[in-house]
């Protein structure tokens, strides 16, 4: 039996060329993820209202440059401490439209009350 070797080659290639164009293919058709920043200062969220779409995957940045927050969405069971000079981050995808409230749950001085904000789902 007599083995042709280049052709072999070539079809190998060939192969591995397909396969490489396939996995290229199904990776840019997953959506990566929206990062959004958000900044925990005295005694506010910036931004303070946030829009994102039902099902759309996102990443919420945060940072603080003052004291210690934290960020609390329960309506999506969502929290974190925010530290200064670190980045915390969530990642979540909505399964519910509506506008919900966030608020600041770790005490961070006078004015602390009234640290809050909105996610909007559309």
């Amino acid at each position: 039996m007599v083995v042709d070797t280049r052709r072999r080659t070539l079809m190998c290639a060939a192969g591995a060329l397909a396969l490489s164009s396939v996995a290229a293919l199904t990776l840019a058709a997953e959506p990566k993820p929206r990062a959004i920043k958000v900044v925990a200062k005295k005694f506010e969220f910036v931004p303070s209202e946030i829009h994102v779409t039902h099902g759309e995957t996102v990443i919420l940045q945060f940072t603080a440059p003052e004291v210690t927050m934290g960020f609390n969405l329960a309506d999506f069971k969502l929290r974190t401490d925010i530290v200064p000079g670190q980045v915390a981050t969530l990642e979540f995808t909505p399964d519910k439209t509506g506008t919900f409230t966030f608020l600041c749950d770790v005490f961070c001085g006078k004015g602390h009350e009234d640290m809050s904000g909105t996610l909007i789902v559309s």
